[in-house]
């Protein structure tokens, strides 16, 4: 389902964290777009549901708010997230966007509902991993229960990046009383609850950025982006 509003092809590298990367898969970014006052978004959520748990994808829901106007309020709807897919759709030249959406990468645009669509993104992604990462990305615990996290490039990056920290709730069930799913009660996966920028890094040198402890029991994501909306070069998560 579209709504108004106003690739170049790139090799993007992920990473997790905590073991070397000869000795593991990196895991797949996938955002999927999504909201629960959309008739055509369950389908989308109980792919992602699937993907929750895999060590080798980072599956994301960011629920967006453009449904709420139709008659239910998503209780996980966030405008930043309605605004960061407006601003993949930019990035592209395009003028709407839809819901549900799943990009994978921050390179590839699929169907959220079509299974072959996204598992075929997905082990594209996956097939294209190197023997030897350009990018490492560690995050790594602190005495005082604080995170501290670390990337480089051996050999250097020629763009700038964006590196982001994301927290997510891993389940919560809803009950839609109005709107398109009226009368459904859903259970949501690996819900965004914030994305923020912990800073940039061009890629020379090192980026590290130390986080304070916390009494969240969310889950911690952290994404290296090249700017621009661009391929996502390394992610990194810790339960």
């Amino acid at each position: 389902m579209r709504f108004g509003w106003g690739l170049r092809i790139a090799l993007s590298v992920f990473l997790g964290i905590g073991i070397p990367a000869q000795a593991q898969h990196s895991p797949v970014v996938v955002e999927l777009f999504t909201s629960q006052g959309c008739a055509a978004c369950p389908p989308a959520d109980r792919i992602l549901e699937t993907l929750a748990d895999r060590s080798d994808v980072i599956a994301l829901a960011l629920h967006v708010d453009y449904w709420d106007y139709i008659g239910w309020t998503d209780s996980f709807g966030h405008a930043q997230f309605s605004e960061r897919q407006k601003n993949y759709a930019r990035a592209r030249g395009r003028s709407s966007v839809f819901t549900p959406q799943m990009i994978v990468g921050g390179l590839d645009e699929v169907k959220g509902s079509s299974q072959p669509q996204v598992m075929g993104a997905i082990n594209h992604h996956l097939g294209m991993q190197l023997s030897q990462p350009r990018v490492h990305l560690t995050i790594s615990g602190e005495g005082d229960g604080g995170l501290r996290i670390e990337a480089d490039a051996p050999d250097g990056l020629d763009y700038a990046t964006d590196v982001f920290l994301v927290r997510y709730k891993d389940s919560e069930t809803v009950e839609i009383l109005a709107g398109e799913n009226a009368g459904r009660t859903a259970v949501y996966r690996n819900i965004v609850t914030s994305w923020r920028r912990l800073g940039t890094w061009d890629g020379g040198g090192r980026f590290q950025h130390n986080l304070s402890a916390d009494d969240s029991d969310e889950a911690v994501v952290v994404i290296v982006q090249e700017q621009g909306f661009g391929p996502i070069v390394a992610a990194g998560r810790r339960r």
